[in-house]
């Protein structure tokens, strides 16, 4: 193609393009590379406009006022005597420095001005060193005479002089000052003072301008570095002010003297503080992979005394501190500066290395200078030059960062579009009309649809009814969420179902589309097995509950809520005899039986292998009834069919009636009972209204379970103790056993057998034996020098605690601590719990014996009597069980078997106590086969603690005046023998006459 086949049109198009692309060149490329070249030949070779001569230095004489005030003439004399000098430092030093000099006429006649050029310098005044007439006075904030503040210190205008002129001067100084005194002409020193002005002027601007450009870059991007990094170059500014000596204004105005001195120690606190945390700030990241994080935590603690030395301290004694933290910051930066160019080398570390690098070493040049008086080390560098170069390189450290973070945009942009693209999960965003605004490919096919028409087709195009309406109000209502809608949309097959997760931001709604057909399915599979029973397909338990829960919350006082618990009876038979299929089968048509009798919301559901439960919602009790008594007839009269087989079933039913506030858990619990009592009855139904006796029982049950449940020991608890009796020597003993017992609220007393139950129902058995325990123990240590002639106090020891690994430390503990009182302890434990683990029990009673605690096996006998485990288990008694106590006169049998673990007993080396020994034949018997104690209410019933102190043996407490006269009888047996009443006259088994 030739330039002349072109056609006019496109000629123009073609002219017009390449314009625009010569005048965007020339404007973006051309005219900023002349302009930066032009200026550079400007800096190098062209004369500047503020050109001076310059000052001539003025010889001098010093003499620093140590001590006392001196008057004119004495400061004139004294200072007479001084050495001339070009410079002098005062070392930090505020005491007033006396000064004087000659100045001579020049030789143009020009009127003289003498500059004293020190920015530390706070107050001058000046005479005539001859007739000692003031020449002028100033401060930072007055001045008076011939006296002017110019630039960075104070100027004497001595305009045209003729004769050489002596001045004497006295100056005050606040840090590390070098005395000089300039002359100069009056015109040089306004050029001189102009451009001074223009330069701190061009550099105040200057950096406010570039930290205000940092403001809006960090406000823009919303990034909390760049507002660091503006305030360091505010400080940056101030130090360069403070360098160059026009700290003593902020945007044109005069900062008050006061504000000067304490500003500048609390700017140089401030800047080291700003300075270490933008480094910290910039290289987080490198910093953590380098180590030495040691090293910057003491960098970073010391930012907090010098922040309160510069805000509290004394410029003069703030310094030395500061110089000496600036060192040491210093050379912490530099050798992570050089680590991390060394770790990562990228152009954003470059820039920052650089503008840090040059504030570093104009720090520690400032630093030095001051500190050793070496002023004249490097005159070009100070914070003005400093804050140019470090705040011109941080500028293009911001850049690169910016360029950096840019590409970092664009290629993720680039990468977004493309996995949003890739998504497997379909994506969206609509308006907020519903028009789709952009889509994905997974949508689509989601959708089963060639093509969405973005900003035409609607979201209700393709979704269910109302999907649109429920969308837009999730993301107005929350903002964000899911949601589950269906799809209207011709699938061959099952209808789908999506999850639909959207937000709303920047006026759109943007989302994903899941498809969760598989998984509703399968959820609603799960739903059913988690409320059903997998085998009957009626309610589970947890199903049962969730239903009678929602019943009870919306139970309506026009009917009650009934519940129905069934049990069938003699179930357990057909699966012995003919297997678990078969009973699985007759199950099912149980409950096809049971479906078939309920109406409306009435539900059953399974708890237990052959237990159903049946929930009558806002039911009349006589309604209910009348059901159950249905079920009942119709569960046991029809057989139930498998095969050749045919199998008799009948159920027993306890129906109760439900308050609202009633716990579902003990709700169930409740009929269960009145289901045990229908199965001990002959119609097999029975039904508890409210109020009934049964209810009151059991609501009393649970109050004692609640109150036991509470955190620790429950209020009422107190103990009695039951006198055991010696069959040896009855008066010679007091010994007893501690019972446990509780005080309800109306006064009543709740006795063991009710509270033992409860507690170990509630899982608060440990708690109740630790009570009992401390509360024996101590008890018995208060008491222990009245107790003279208790060999032994009984306590019973729940299986339960036996087996808490926490209760039996807490025991051992409460034994060390009462040594002397655990002498007296007897702790019974059952034989059963003896025999569940053998080991652990021998374990705890070797242990509790070292305390000196005697062992009992308890109800020894009743349960799992094995004579050969006694061998195993070191016990002191055997608790010869009750039950063969009773009435055993009556029952020959009984006679004989407790005389055999007697005569175990005996052998072994054990003592034995019979229990719930009634009447005096019980304990003549029990005499007469050698029993070593008995206790019952023969005896004693339970006594209160006083009783116990007062009485002077268990014999005291019998009642019975046969038996009591028994007691005596037995007494002759021991060293000192008891009077006998007259009358009565004692013979051996031999015939032996004993006593008369």
């Amino acid at each position: 193609m030739t330039i002349s086949s072109i056609t006019e049109p496109a000629r123009k198009v073609f002219a017009c393009l390449w314009l625009e692309s010569l005048l965007y060149r020339l404007s973006a490329y051309v005219l900023p590379a002349a302009i930066a070249l032009l200026s550079l030949v400007a800096l190098l070779f062209w004369e500047p406009h503020y050109s001076t001569a310059g000052a001539q230095q003025v010889a001098f004489r010093v003499l620093e006022q140590t001590s006392g005030q001196l008057s004119l003439p004495e400061a004139r004399q004294l200072v007479s005597q001084q050495a001339s000098r070009q410079y002098f430092d005062t070392r930090l030093s505020e005491q007033p420095f006396w000064l004087s000099f000659e100045v001579k006429p020049n030789v143009d006649g020009m009127p003289i001005a003498i500059e004293f050029p020190s920015r530390h310098s706070t107050a001058i005044s000046c005479w005539d060193a001859q007739s000692l007439t003031e020449l002028g006075n100033a401060n930072r904030s007055e001045v008076a005479g011939d006296m002017a503040l110019v630039r960075a210190g104070f100027v004497l205008q001595l305009g045209k002089i003729v004769a050489p002129r002596k001045v004497l001067c006295k100056q005050e100084f606040v840090g590390p000052a070098r005395l000089e005194v300039a002359e100069w002409s009056t015109s040089e020193l306004r050029y001189a003072a102009r451009a001074f002005e223009r330069y701190s002027g061009l550099l105040d601007g200057g950096l406010l301008v570039l930290a205000m450009f940092v403001v809006v870059t960090a406000i823009i991007n919303r990034e909390s570095t760049y507002l660091l990094f503006a305030a360091w170059l505010l400080m940056n500014l101030r130090m360069a002010a403070l360098s160059s000596g026009w700290d003593a204004q902020w945007l044109g105005h005069t900062v008050p003297l006061d504000w000067m001195t304490r500003g500048r120690s609390v700017s140089l606190a401030l800047y080291y503080v700003l300075t270490f945390t933008l480094f910290r700030t910039l290289f987080r990241d490198e910093l953590n992979k380098l180590g030495h994080s040691y090293v910057l935590k003491v960098t970073e603690l010391m930012c907090v005394p010098l922040l309160i030395g510069g805000a509290l301290l004394s410029y003069k004694t703030f310094l030395p501190m500061l110089w000496a933290f600036t060192a040491f910051g210093t050379v912490v930066l530099v050798f992570f500066l050089t680590r991390i160019l060394v770790f990562r080398i990228t152009p954003v570390a470059i820039w920052y290395t650089a503008s840090l690098s040059i504030t570093l070493i104009s720090s520690l040049y400032e630093v030095i200078s001051a500190a050793a008086g070496l002023k004249g080390l490097i005159g070009t560098v100070n914070f003005v030059t400093a804050s140019l170069s470090s705040s011109l390189l941080a500028a293009l450290a911001i850049a690169a960062q910016l360029r950096m973070k840019h590409q970092q945009w664009v290629e993720a942009q680039t990468e977004l579009r493309e996995t949003y693209n890739a998504m497997p999960i379909g994506l969206f965003t609509l308006d907020l009309t519903g028009k789709f605004v952009a889509v994905n490919p997974a949508l689509r096919n989601m959708l089963g649809v060639q093509e969405i028409k973005l900003g035409n087709d609607e979201w209700s195009t393709y979704f269910d009814k109302g999907a649109w309406s429920s969308l837009h109000r999730m993301v107005t209502n929350s903002h964000n969420g899911d949601l589950e809608i269906g799809c209207n949309g011709n699938f061959p097959g099952e209808r789908k179902r999506f999850l639909v997760k959207a937000t709303l931001a920047r006026g759109k709604i943007d989302g994903s589309l899941q498809d969760i057909t598989a998984r509703a399915k399968a959820t609603e599979e799960l739903q059913f097995m988690a409320n059903n029973d997998p085998l009957t397909k009626v309610l589970n338990r947890r199903g049962i509950d969730a239903l009678l829960e929602v019943t009870l919350r919306e139970n309506t006082k026009a009917a009650p809520t009934m519940l129905a618990y069934l049990d069938l009876d003699r179930f357990k038979l057909i699966n012995d005899l003919y297997g678990h299929a078969a009973g699985d089968e007759v199950l099912k048509q149980v409950c096809d039986r049971i479906n078939a009798m309920l109406t409306g919301e009435q539900r059953v559901g399974r708890v237990g292998g052959d237990e159903f439960v049946i929930v009558f919602p806002n039911t009349p009790v006589a309604v209910a009834v009348w059901v159950c008594r249905g079920l009942v007839d119709s569960l046991g009269t029809g057989p139930y069919h498998l095969g050749d087989k045919a199998f008799q079933v009948r159920g027993s039913i306890g129906l109760i009636e439900v308050d609202p506030g009633t716990k579902i858990k003990d709700a169930v619990s409740t009929a269960d009972r009145a289901c045990r009592e229908a199965k001990a009855g002959s119609n097999g139904l029975v039904v508890y209204e409210k109020n009934a006796k049964a209810f009151r029982e059991r609501e009393a049950e649970l109050s004692l379970v609640e109150k036991i449940s509470s955190s620790g020991a429950p209020e009422g608890l107190f103990l009695e103790m039951q006198p055991i009796m010696s069959l040896k020597s009855p008066h010679e003993s007091l010994n007893f056993e501690v019972l446990l017992r509780m005080r309800d609220q109306d006064g009543s007393i709740i006795p063991a057998g009710r509270i033992i139950p409860a507690a170990e129902s509630s899982g608060r058995i440990g708690m109740i034996d630790r009570w009992v325990l401390a509360t024996t123990l101590e008890w018995a240590s208060v008491h222990h020098k009245e107790l003279t002639r208790t060999q032994f106090i009984c306590m019973n020891l729940s299986g339960a605690s036996l087996n808490d690994e926490r209760f039996v430390l807490d025991a051992f503990d409460m034994l060390e601590k009462n040594r002397h009182s655990a002498s007296l302890l007897c702790l019974e434990i059952t034989e059963s719990v003896a025999l569940h683990d053998l080991e652990n029990t021998r374990r705890f009673i070797d242990r509790v014996r070292s305390y000196g605690v005697k062992i009992a096996l308890d109800d020894f006998g009743a349960g799992y009597t094995s004579f050969s485990y006694l061998k195993d288990l070191p016990a002191d008694v055997l608790k010869i069980d009750g039950n063969f106590i009773v009435n055993m006169n009556a029952h020959p049998a009984n006679v004989a078997i407790v005389e055999a673990i007697v005569n175990l007993a005996g052998n072994l080396g054990m003592k034995t106590i019979a229990e719930w020994a009634e009447d005096n034949a019980t304990v003549q018997t029990l005499v007469e086969i050698g029993v070593d104690y008995v206790q019952g209410y023969a005896v004693s019933r339970p006594q209160s603690s006083a009783s116990i102190l007062a009485a002077e043996s268990s014999a005291a407490f019998i009642q019975n005046s046969e038996l009591k006269s028994y007691a005596k009888t037995l007494s002759i047996l021991t060293e000192t023998p008891i009077p006998l009443p007259a009358g009565i006259t004692l013979i051996s088994s031999d015939g032996m006459l004993l006593s008369k």
